[in-house]
């Protein structure tokens, strides 16, 4: 007689695994996500070992690190956001809505990567056929010598393409696509996803080959499948944009060899993906003075500094609960930022209707941009202009105070670049800050007292 199939279930967002159906996971408290595994302990114990050559504890001081520590793509705002390239045997996942560009990145990654190298890439298409990756690569002008492509879904097969080539790099397009014979679910699934991602990335660090697996996202914005396949990769990468839009936003939720503050910005054009080196001209090429709720931010993305264009509307309310909507902001911190106003200010928002929004679909959670959007939701509100060629820039506390930020000189500087004039920020006890040349610093100790000043208050 067979001996029966041992059976889980697992959760298709956290991977949680329980020996009986629940309808609210225990993990991560979501309902309705455990779906029925087979439990690949029971099938398998031994398979994921035998990807790796044996080995034995050694002494951290006697370890050989690798020869190269970073390999660069050949995309200057990819590199930035990885923190200076590849590290050798690094598995990065990249994450992003359909259509959105990935393909396309990789792809031109993957040209690029090969042609500085010298080295094959490999390139692994579930999604598309090899005829069709080709017709994509002669548009984009990727057709090298060093980039080989392939169409296939099978694990065993991959691995194998992988041994014979023993390419410099591997992109996976996408991880969803693949499956193991050795299991029965579907791709796609809970199991299929966490034990294919598994396998490729063993076999990458045993052979010190970077890898790219990309992943979609669900319709929440977060990495479709498992979270677990979040917490297998090294780099997490976030590719973002309006769908409507040409800019695409790059940026690292998760990086153990770089910084996640890091943003590359590229535009999507005929021709593919185009690197935006002045991001901040890009962002505020219609910006328009004469208006009111309008308000400059040299927002601090990593390194770099970016001039975003903050903008509110303060309109009455024909309801009895007026409505609230962030577009680019962390929503809570604006509600608190709105409380700020009305009790310390004395702006009585409550019963009107407050939206915000940040231009280019950029998003800023920082606490830098406070005092951009305090001042913004001011000028809606009391119709009056803000001061042109102004940048607004600080932290605002529950008691109104403005508070310091990081990167201070930097942001300056690059407003001072872009033309701006002056700028509204905290006072500055004993940091070494200097204003640019023709350069105007208005410090600030408190909200109230900067409203005051712009006659944005009585």
């Amino acid at each position: 007689m067979a001996k029966k199939t041992k059976m889980v279930f697992a959760c298709r967002e956290c991977g949680y695994n329980s020996p009986k159906w629940l309808g609210k996971c225990p993990g991560c408290n979501a309902w309705n996500t455990l779906v029925e595994e087979l439990d690949v302990s029971k099938v398998r114990p031994s398979r994921r070992a035998a990807l790796n050559t044996p080995t034995k504890p050694q002494r951290i001081k006697d370890v050989t690190p690798l020869e190269s520590s970073r390999v660069r793509t050949g995309i200057g705002e990819l590199d930035r956001v990885l923190g200076g390239g590849f590290v050798p045997g690094s598995a990065v996942l990249l994450a992003g809505d359909p259509g959105i560009g990935k393909s396309t990145l990789v792809l031109q990654a993957a040209a690029k990567f090969g042609a500085s190298t010298g080295k094959p890439v490999l390139y692994v298409t579930g999604e598309e056929s090899a005829e069709q990756v080709k017709l994509r690569a002669e548009r984009l002008g990727c057709l090298g010598n060093e980039l080989f492509v392939v169409a296939e879904t099978m694990l065993d097969a991959i691995r194998n393409h992988i041994k014979e080539l023993e390419p410099a790099l591997c992109i996976i397009d996408s991880v969803q696509t693949l499956y193991d014979s050795e299991l029965p679910s579907a791709p796609g699934s809970v199991g299929q996803v966490r034990e294919c991602a598994a396998g490729i990335i063993m076999q990458a660090k045993s052979l010190h080959m970077p890898v790219i697996l990309v992943g979609h996202v669900t319709k929440e914005g977060t990495v479709a499948g498992p979270r677990t396949l979040e917490h297998m990769v090294d780099t997490v990468l976030n590719f973002e944009g309006e769908k409507f839009q040409a800019y695409r936003l790059l940026r690292a939720s998760k990086n153990r060899f770089g910084s996640t503050g890091e943003l590359g910005v590229f535009e999507m054009r005929q021709e593919g993906l185009v690197e935006v080196e002045n991001a901040s001209k890009v962002f505020l090429d219609e910006y328009d003075n004469s208006r009111s709720g309008c308000a400059i931010l040299p927002a601090a993305e990593g390194t770099r500094v970016l001039l975003v264009e903050v903008q509110a509307l303060v309109s009455p309310s024909p309801m009895s609960s007026p409505r609230r909507r962030f577009t680019g902001l962390e929503q809570n911190r604006a509600h608190m930022l709105l409380a700020v106003l009305e009790r310390r200010a004395g702006l009585r928002l409550s019963q009107l209707e407050v939206y915000l929004n940040i231009v280019g679909g950029v998003m800023v959670d920082e606490p830098g941009a406070d005092l951009a959007t305090c001042f913004a939701v001011a000028s809606s509100a009391q119709e009056v202009k803000l001061p042109p060629a102004t940048v607004f820039v600080g932290e605002v506390g529950l008691a109104g105070e403005v508070r310091s930020v990081t990167q201070m000189q930097q942001r300056l500087d690059e407003a001072s670049k872009l033309g701006f004039q002056q700028a509204v920020v905290p006072k500055l006890r004993g940091e070494n800050v200097r204003a640019p040349k023709d350069f105007r610093l208005i410090q600030i100790s408190n909200l109230r007292e900067g409203l005051e000043k712009f006659y944005l208050v009585e």
